[in-house]
């Protein structure tokens, strides 16, 4: 789409939308142009609701994103900030990797990554936003943050954890160093690695195993869901939640379609929207605070 610069967003008539970090002269570094673009690009997907599914590449073939550019033409960041700011509720003190990651966290549609060569400080971080990674054989993460003086961000020290556990992250964390594929894959980072050429095909296949075989409503709510209640106090807050959403959805058309379409033993054709079907409850949670 020609409003963005430094991403691409392309859509296919599967209903897969792609998002393609694009400064491959770069290593695809991370500016806050490219933050912004992102956050558009993810209104606009989540607001079109042929879009079942979306992939994050990035261009060439060295890097998904090799972290934030830290150089001049870069456009700022957060190192060459000139003015001081001693409020720190301050809008400017915002970690813009975090405003990302926060919209990625949002999403009603899946996401899937597909990493295809360096991803280290902001490139790694934004994927644990991201609900599958996949990984070309050859790629590299780095939390390198300590070795610059500052701490994990865009979030990730509430995201990382999750994912693969309180101690992994912290020798990740603890040493900065930059690892290998398979480390990533060992350590539960990544869900399977891919020779570079079969990376995407991968990935558009896992998105199109979504997109052709579930009901969009039932997918987000999922999502939201799965991301918000694994952390719960106590199963019986999840419990209220799927009791609501399965008596909810279950008189919906969706779940009359699934029904009908297996006795048929046919492919579904699902009718529900996001834009519009979502259970009346939907979101539950309480979302002051975090604007």
């Amino acid at each position: 789409m020609s409003e963005f610069t430094q991403i691409r967003l392309d859509k296919s008539d599967d209903g897969i939308a792609t998002i393609t970090l694009n400064r491959p002269e770069k290593m695809n570094a991370f500016t806050r142009v490219m933050g912004a673009e992102i956050i558009a690009a993810m209104d606009d997907i989540d607001a079109d609701d042929a879009v079942r599914a979306v992939i994050f590449t990035g261009a060439g073939e060295k890097a998904f994103c090799a972290g934030a550019d830290l150089t001049p033409e870069g456009g700022g960041h957060v190192f060459s900030d000139p003015e001081e700011v001693e409020d720190l509720s301050d809008e400017r003190v915002r970690d813009g990797g975090g405003l990302v990651t926060l919209r990625l966290f949002e999403s009603t549609k899946p996401l899937i990554s597909a990493c295809n060569g360096v991803a280290v400080g902001i490139g790694a971080t934004m994927q644990l936003a991201m609900d599958i990674r996949l990984a070309a054989t050859h790629a590299r993460y780095g939390f390198v943050f300590a070795r610059r003086g500052i701490v994990p961000e865009a979030a990730s020290s509430w995201f990382l954890p999750r994912i693969v556990g309180i101690s992994q992250a912290l020798e990740w964390c603890y040493s900065g160093k930059v690892f290998d594929a398979e480390e990533a894959r060992a350590g539960g980072l990544v869900r399977s690695l891919h020779a570079p050429e079969d990376l995407l095909d991968e990935a558009r296949k896992l998105a199109r195993e979504i997109a052709a075989n579930t009901s969009a409503v039932s997918v987000a709510m999922t999502r939201a869901m799965m991301w918000r209640l694994m952390n719960t106090d106590h199963p019986m807050e999840a419990h209220r939640i799927d009791s609501r959403a399965i008596y909810r959805l279950s008189r919906g058309a969706d779940a009359r379609e699934g029904i009908a379409s297996f006795l048929e033993k046919r492919n579904p054709v699902y009718p529900g929207k996001v834009s519009e079907d979502m259970p009346d409850f939907y979101p539950w949670w309480d979302t002051r605070g975090y604007e």
